[in-house]
C-alpha cells in the first residue's frame, strides 16, 4: 500500500463468527461497501495500526485484508483485531481504523493451530512496531478526535 497511513471507518457488522469462537481472537468486521471502497493499490495481507470504537480510546490493532484462504472465503473482507478486551460486543458501533504498516502477505495454513500461531506472531510484531515513534504519532491523529461520520475511506 503506497499511501500509509490509510484511514477508514464504518459500522461494525457481524462476520463469520470465527474470530472469537474458533480462533480465540475476536475481530470487528466492516460491511462490504467499506471493503469495496479500498484503493486499488491495497494488496491483501496482514497490516497493523490503530483503532477506536465509537468515541472510545485508541488501541493497537492488526487487520486482515483479503480472502482468508484457510476458510476459502468468496468475498474479500477487512477483519480488525483490536488489542483490548471489551466488556461486550459492539455491533452497530462505528469502527475507526488507521493502518500504518504491513506485516505479511495473506497465505493458507495446514491447520487451525498454525493459523492461530501465525496470528499470535502478527500481534506480537504489531505491538513492537506500533511502539516506534513514527507509528505512535498516528494514534494522536485528528482522525480519532473528530465527530464520527458513518463512512470514510482514504485520508
Amino acid at each position: 500500500m503506497r499511501h500509509l497511513p490509510y484511514f477508514c471507518r464504518g459500522e461494525v457488522v457481524r462476520g463469520f463468527g470465527r474470530g472469537s469462537k474458533q480462533l480465540g481472537i475476536p475481530t470487528a468486521n466492516f460491511p462490504e461497501h467499506v471493503v469495496d471502497n479500498l484503493p486499488a493499490d491495497v494488496s491483501t495481507g496482514i497490516y497493523y495500526g490503530w483503532a477506536s470504537v465509537g468515541d472510545g480510546d485508541v488501541h493497537k490493532m492488526v487487520v486482515s485484508i483479503g480472502w482468508n484462504p484457510y476458510y476459502k472465503n468468496t468475498k474479500k473482507s477487512i477483519e480488525t483485531h483490536i488489542m483490548h478486551t471489551f466488556k461486550e460486543d459492539f455491533y452497530g458501533e462505528i469502527l475507526s481504523v488507521a493502518i500504518v504498516g504491513y506485516l505479511r502477505p495473506e497465505k493458507n495454513f495446514d491447520s487451525l493451530e498454525s493459523l492461530i500461531s501465525a496470528i499470535q506472531g502478527d500481534i506480537e510484531e504489531a505491538k513492537k512496531q506500533l511502539d516506534l515513534p513514527e507509528h505512535l504519532k498516528v494514534k494522536e491523529d485528528n482522525f480519532f478526535q473528530h465527530p464520527k461520520s458513518k463512512i470514510m475511506n482514504g485520508h
